[in-house]
């Protein structure tokens, strides 16, 4: 019995730190499973445009490949957040490195979207940041994909 209790308390000790960390990271993670299920279901959608088979094992599979990056992801922003906002007094390092992260899935959705909906434009993430930041013109952000006739050829925009 007494082996068992310091098992126990061997474990608890152990996973204590490891459970308080994920702890406060816990809404990170349901962003982006929120994001992770918006962008299969428009990702979806987008192949189903393009005439795309899908096949559930391989949405399933990429689905489940993305959550364990943001696993990752929000590890090294909460590591980052331990580590060097604290010292350097940014309590909010962690959720600006998920900004970028999440910024990239966001962009995605927006993309699929746009391809399900048969708009041929794309929104460019890096840009969008950009204008956030300098507080410009927002209007470069989208930008017009070139549309493809049946044979692989591009059609000419100027007739839309």
């Amino acid at each position: 019995m007494q082996e068992r209790n310091i098992i126990n308390g061997i474990a608890a000790v152990s996973v204590a730190p490891f459970l308080e960390f994920y702890h406060k990271l816990i809404p990170y993670l349901m962003v982006a499973l929120v994001l992770i299920v918006t962008d299969s279901r428009f990702g979806v959608a987008a192949a189903r445009a393009r005439g795309e088979t899908i096949r559930p094992s391989r949405k399933w599979r990429r689905a489940m490949n993305k959550f364990v990056d943001y696993i990752c992801w929000v590890t090294l922003a909460g590591l980052f957040g331990d580590t060097f906002g604290t010292v350097f007094h940014i309590p909010i390092l962690a959720a600006v490195m998920l900004v970028f992260v999440y910024g990239i899935e966001l962009s995605s959705i927006v993309n699929n979207y746009l391809e399900y909906k048969g708009i041929h434009k794309h929104i460019d993430i890096t840009r969008l940041l950009l204008k956030l930041f300098k507080r410009e013109d927002m209007a470069e952000v989208i930008i017009d994909e070139p549309t493809h006739n049946n044979d692989g050829t591009d059609k000419d925009n100027s007739e839309h």
